[in-house]
């Protein structure tokens, strides 16, 4: 009736959701969307998970969706992706990806090989999840990032979130998919809220797996990260704004497929580039951004070499000085920005 008379109805607001919420939201709706799904892990059922991100799903699901396991990475990444290969859709999380060492054997020569290595006859859905990368104060056993050790690898898909909608829509994507997926969160960012539009709140939202989003359009360089350092970048571009440098920050979300396609347009745009990772230097995911660079079309259209900020090439120290010296800050992707732009 007010559509008729004239009147403009407002859409529903967008709302404020934690990337833990978001994650706590996906898993729920999986789980009640497909009986196939469970979830499995270290302290994920009765304690409500390490960081709660599967809050309330053991009461509401019991105990054959959702399953606590002995603190063996090993045995139960194996259960998962057993249960995988007679089409089941676990999700197996690790309580940080710094364990999921104990379990690669199980990740690459089981989950990921197996499908070529069966000429297809046998797929392997199946999710590994959790926190990856540095949080705060564990030092350096409990702080890589390992985006390049399963980006490397063929067979795998790689995702990395940084918003509560990369969040929601990579795990459901994640879930979905009928290949086995690396699903790397950050710790730090668990508890941030992010703006949630009406579309990322319906049940059947999802991104697609292996596409980039433009999160600030700009001119003057390119600007590509991947989870917590795309807040970084977010923050760099607004400080040199004011300078009059405009960024365009590229949010990665998938590792493995990349969508180089997407930072190649903007490079051809910007002509300059500007990498950003925690992780470590070498053989990074900074560096493999390069190459496809230099190897493909969007190299006849940079002005200057591209450069890379990473994590220190050291074991992440405990302490909180050297890890803030450790980690890239908003102040090093700045320097960088400038070093490009030779201003």
């Amino acid at each position: 009736l007010q559509q008729r008379r004239g009147l403009r109805l407002s859409a529903p607001a967008a709302i404020q959701v934690t990337v833990r919420d978001a994650l706590n939201q996906a898993l729920d709706e999986e789980l009640e969307r497909d009986e196939r799904v469970f979830l499995l892990g270290e302290e994920v059922a009765q304690y409500d998970g390490a960081y709660k991100i599967s809050r309330g799903l053991w009461k509401k699901y019991g105990d054959k969706r959702v399953i606590d396991t002995p603190i063996s990475e090993m045995g139960f990444a194996g259960i998962a992706v057993g249960a995988a290969m007679v089409w089941l859709r676990p999700v197996c999380e690790f309580m940080t990806f710094n364990f999921s060492m104990q379990a690669i054997d199980q990740v690459i020569n089981s989950a990921a090989k197996t499908c070529y290595m069966s000429a297809g006859s046998i797929a392997v859905p199946i999710v590994f999840r959790g926190p990856n990368g540095a949080s705060a104060g564990v030092a350096a056993q409990h702080s890589q990032c390992f985006a390049a050790w399963y980006g490397h690898c063929p067979g795998l898909k790689v995702v990395s979130p940084w918003s509560a909608e990369d969040a929601k829509g990579l795990l459901k994507a994640a879930i979905r998919d009928d290949n086995p997926v690396v699903m790397l969160e950050s710790e730090l960012l668990y508890g941030v809220p992010f703006e949630m539009s009406e579309q990322a709140q319906s049940k059947e939202f999802v991104i697609p797996i292996g596409k980039a989003k433009i999160e600030r359009q700009g001119t003057h360089v390119t600007l590509v990260a991947h989870s917590r350092p795309v807040g970084h970048c977010l923050e760099a571009a607004a400080v040199l704004s004011k300078e009059g440098v405009e960024c365009e920050v590229i949010n990665l979300r998938t590792i493995r497929p990349m969508d180089i396609e997407t930072v190649e347009a903007s490079v051809v745009k910007t002509n300059h580039l500007v990498t950003v990772e925690g992780g470590w230097p070498q053989f990074g995911v900074g560096a493999e951004i390069c190459a496809r660079i230099m190897e493909g079309p969007a190299f006849n259209y940079l002005d200057a070499p591209a450069v890379r900020v990473t994590g220190a090439d050291v074991p992440m120290p405990y302490a909180k000085i050297l890890e803030d010296n450790s980690i890239p800050q908003v102040k090093d992707i700045v320097f960088a920005v400038k070093k490009a732009l030779n201003i």
